[in-house]
């Protein structure tokens, strides 16, 4: 699972998607579990919204905006069923968020190694996410937060080396999980597609548009 990444600026932001500048807050430049980071969602008038919440996604059902448990990272083969997420899922919340880097831990010396990972051509990742806005009962403030999307990436030459494998089971069912990345071209199909088209979208990025190594 994905627990921190770095965050472009604003201006990169801007540049990437093509929005205009229209988010007055700020954003750390490396991004943990319940921090405040920057998403990209469909705005009412159908352009990108660049909008700051949680990384953690709160459910709308939730009596607190601090749960006990982490939301940051979602399974894709879960989002529809499960309490946490399957409401953001089924009224498609879905979100991109933009991240320079994103750090995964790799256990092939016996030791947790961060390792980082950046494409190659330099521009920001979009990371598919699910996002919800959380309403406080008491006051009606409305607190956005979002959570990452991760698949299984137990044939992907890189992403299968990292996490810590599970010594109970074999090697080639050992669930290891990577992010997916949302492609510029694909930014309307996972914005505005079905759950069909969206889920076609599920899959870790390819090798070759990538590279990591410890960071």
């Amino acid at each position: 699972m994905c627990t921190r990444y770095i965050s472009p600026d604003q201006a990169e932001i801007e540049r990437a998607w093509e929005i205009g500048r229209k988010n007055p807050f700020r954003w750390p430049h490396e991004v943990f579990p319940r921090a405040t980071g920057p998403f990209l969602r469909c705005g009412q008038s159908g352009e990108l919204d660049l909008v700051v919440g949680t990384w953690g996604l709160i459910p709308s059902w939730s009596s607190t905006p601090v749960l006990k448990y982490s939301t940051c990272n979602c399974r894709s083969e879960e989002a529809a069923t499960k309490p946490t997420f399957r409401d953001a899922w089924h009224k498609a919340q879905r979100c991109i968020v933009p991240a320079m880097s994103f750090d995964e831990p790799c256990w092939e010396t016996g030791k947790n190694v961060w390792w980082r990972f950046r494409r190659l051509d330099g521009q920001p990742w979009g990371l598919a996410g699910l996002w919800n806005g959380w309403v406080d009962r008491s006051t009606g403030e409305v607190l956005e937060s979002y959570t990452l999307l991760t698949t299984n990436a137990d044939n992907h030459p890189l992403m299968a080396r990292m996490h810590k494998p599970d010594p109970k089971l074999p090697a080639d069912q050992q669930d290891k999980r990577s992010i997916v990345a949302i492609d510029q071209r694909d930014v309307e199909q996972w914005l505005h597609g079905n759950w069909k088209e969206a889920g076609e979208l599920l899959a870790p990025p390819p090798v070759e548009l990538f590279d990591g190594g410890p960071a």
